[in-house]
């Protein structure tokens, strides 16, 4: 995707019509344009072959056979699709898939649950803030290898860092605990006031739980102990986003 994206390509891929439906009706009231076509499983698997989508949601009551298929034609696209399957809360989620949302009872639900996908779909503006050179340039690799779209940016050291944000429109701030001076939980406080918005995931080499409990205070999404690898990453983006736990 471009700086020039002006919509997106969605396929909804369920058996029950009346699903299909309140997806139609939901795309309909999203931040950003979404040009939907509906399928059963089988339809989908073709269209995704062929044609491809940015987003592939997938109701989670398809049978095996057919939700494998159409999460592998997905997954065979260059570039490949965001998959998300919509299910109940807490249901086991398909392999190959990106992330779980709700199922909607509304087209309200339905806008709101595909806005969710669209987020995660755009890339999203990322500070990188820790003293060592090496160090964000390691933590930069980790991020390079998930599965969303990252903007990636550094800084490093606290001042520097909420400059920066106060002239940029972040999302998200992997913020380093151990920094001389202007120390990770002092820029927390910061950032918190003044980009009360932007998530902050703070980083550490010390497993220590009162400082993760000092920082969740505070107001940090997530807690990260080095090393973590782009799995942790992905974890920390869904909750971001706004995706669903699974069990």
């Amino acid at each position: 995707m471009s700086g020039d994206l002006v919509s997106l390509r969605m396929i909804a891929i369920s058996a029950a019509p009346a699903d299909l439906d309140l997806w139609r009706q939901g795309a309909g009231l999203t931040s950003l344009p979404v040009e939907l076509s509906m399928h059963k499983a089988s339809s989908g698997a073709a269209q995704l072959a062929n044609g491809g989508a940015d987003i592939c949601l997938i109701d989670n009551d398809l049978p095996a056979p057919e939700m494998a298929a159409v999460i592998a034609a997905a997954r065979s696209r260059k570039p490949r699709p965001l998959i998300f399957v919509a299910g109940p809360f807490g249901g086991v989620r398909p392999d190959g898939v990106d992330g779980m949302i709700g199922k909607p009872s509304s087209k309200d639900d339905a806008g709101r649950l595909i806005e969710i996908c669209v987020r995660a779909t755009m890339p999203t503006r990322v500070l990188i803030v820790d003293d060592s050179g090496t160090m964000r340039s390691i933590v930069r690799k980790i991020l390079s290898g998930s599965r969303f779209a990252l903007d990636m940016h550094e800084a490093s050291e606290g001042f520097t860092a909420l400059e920066q944000l106060r002239s940029g429109n972040f999302g998200l701030v992997f913020l380093d605990y151990n920094m001389p001076g202007f120390n990770g939980l002092e820029t927390l406080s910061e950032i918190k006031r003044e980009t009360p918005d932007v998530a902050v995931v703070m980083m550490t080499s010390t497993l220590d739980n009162a400082i993760a409990d000092r920082a969740h205070a505070a107001g940090a999404l997530a807690f990260l102990k080095k090393p973590f690898y782009p799995a942790d990453i992905d974890s920390v983006l869904e909750r971001y986003y706004g995706l669903r736990a699974t069990r």
